[in-house]
């Protein structure tokens, strides 16, 4: 009888970088479990619970979320999928989250978007979401068909606390400080990918032929 090896893999970028378009292909293609701690926080702020109301607090004035916090919340979840292969994104974002998770599972590979500030800023200060079900437009490149206002439901839309030019800029100053250290902690143990690009569509094919590489024994789920 062959075994086969858990796989596990994070995948990181800025804000608006691409990393829940990338992870869906991912997921869809190799066969991972998707574990996202932006879907995570969004549970407990539509919860309104005391953690929810806190992590709303932080989100809305682009700071992140305290270490104790979100560690505890994504190791939580990590533990109920210990016999999956599994892609986590967006977390971790600081190097102290990253040795929590270190001091539990070894990590096979690090997936890191590198986009421009300048694109990314352009990306989410055009996006505008239905906020009862997530669905998000984009006025350059995926308008809705009447402006302002929900393809499926015609209810308006709104731009998020977190997707104003001036949260963005912050979001992304927060980011470069705190998290770009743990691209080193991963690039010293020999586990970061990056790949480079403006647009999600080219950069993509890279990190699929990257990952039949090392997932050989997945292949046959996307033929």
């Amino acid at each position: 009888m062959v075994l086969q090896k858990i796989f596990r893999a994070v995948i990181m970028g800025p804000p608006g970088s691409g990393k829940g378009t990338v992870s869906g292909r991912i997921i869809k293609t190799f066969g991972l479990k998707h574990l996202s701690s932006g879907d995570i926080l969004r549970a407990n702020i539509n919860a309104k619970t005391d953690l929810g109301l806190l992590l709303k607090s932080c989100i809305d004035q682009g700071q992140l979320v305290p270490d104790d916090v979100m560690s505890r919340l994504i190791l939580s979840d990590l533990r109920a999928m210990d016999q999956s292969s599994w892609l986590l994104d967006g977390f971790p974002r600081t190097v102290s989250q990253a040795e929590a998770l270190d001091a539990v599972y070894s990590l096979d590979t690090v997936i890191n978007l590198d986009v421009p500030f300048q694109t990314i800023q352009q990306r989410l200060t055009s996006r505008w979401t239905h906020l009862p079900s997530g669905r998000v437009y984009n006025t350059d490149f995926n308008p809705p068909k009447v402006p302002g206002f929900d393809n499926m439901t015609g209810e308006p839309l709104v731009q998020r606390d977190d997707d104003t030019p001036h949260t963005v800029t912050l979001r992304l100053k927060a980011y470069e400080t705190q998290t770009e250290p743990v691209l080193e902690f991963y690039r010293s143990k020999g586990v970061l990918e990056t790949f480079s690009g403006t647009e999600t569509n080219k950069i993509w094919p890279h990190i699929e032929a990257f990952l039949h590489r090392k997932l050989p024994s997945v292949n046959q789920k996307a033929a």
